[in-house]
């Protein structure tokens, strides 16, 4: 099955029209004509399945035949990952982390960050893109990019977890999780997180953790811990 994204689709609309560039990637593209079945999602949970009436580059109508609602996954992931110094790389972790499950991404811009710029336009495009891919129908909430100081000091949901690379006391991240529970999990940039950005997270009730014998990129880590999440809610 291959799957539409378009937010403005609501379970009482009766037809869509999708814009010039959706229209020509669907009818060019894909060669997709009259009379065929196309499946859509507007990210909030909604599967729509629709009839191409019709069919031009500039202009794809089609009809919605029925509407399903799926639940959100049992738990919330909040990933709250520092831009790396490579975008390529930060790309390859949102498009994984959504493969995997993910609710919500927070870029956060510590003392040891090297990279500040955050082309946000264009991670929404690969989080669109990686949610269509692995047939989810719930769009993965990506914030803009603050200062670690201040993320740390908003209510989030769940258990709290900084990942760091410290030589200190650490719990393995496996073992403090739980079926269906929520958490927000703090991953740092390529020089790890500073002593101060550790000791602040700790003195707020963040849970140190590792996430095994090695040590990982930034954007590995952020994929390791997405799965950690995802593999004990299996």
């Amino acid at each position: 099955m291959q799957l539409f994204f378009a937010p403005d689709i609501k379970p009482e609309d009766k037809s869509f029209v999708f814009d010039k560039e959706e229209s020509r990637h669907i009818v060019k593209v894909l060669r997709k004509k009259d009379g065929d079945t196309i499946y859509i999602t507007n990210g909030k949970g909604w599967l729509f399945t629709s009839t191409v009436t019709f069919a031009t580059e500039k202009r794809c109508d089609v009809t919605l035949n029925s509407a399903s609602y799926t639940e959100a996954m049992p738990y919330r992931l909040h990933l709250a990952v520092a831009p790396t110094k490579m975008n390529d790389r930060y790309e390859w972790f949102l498009e994984k982390a959504v493969e995997i499950g993910i609710s919500e991404i927070t870029p956060i811009i510590c003392e040891h960050s090297e990279r500040t710029v955050f082309k946000a336009e264009r991670f929404e495009k690969i989080i669109q893109s990686a949610m269509k891919q692995s047939l989810q129908y719930h769009m993965p909430v990506l914030h803009e990019p603050i200062a670690f100081n201040q993320f740390v000091k908003q209510q989030h949901e769940g258990k709290l977890f900084i990942a760091h690379c410290e030589e200190t006391d650490k719990k393995l991240l496996k073992t403090e999780l739980a079926p269906k529970e929520s958490q927000t999990i703090l991953i740092g940039p390529e020089g790890d997180f500073s002593t101060k950005e550790i000791e602040l997270a700790l003195s707020l009730g963040y849970i140190p953790v590792s996430l095994g014998n090695t040590r990982l990129r930034t954007e590995t880590a952020a994929v390791v811990a997405a799965h950690s999440v995802a593999f004990v809610n299996e």
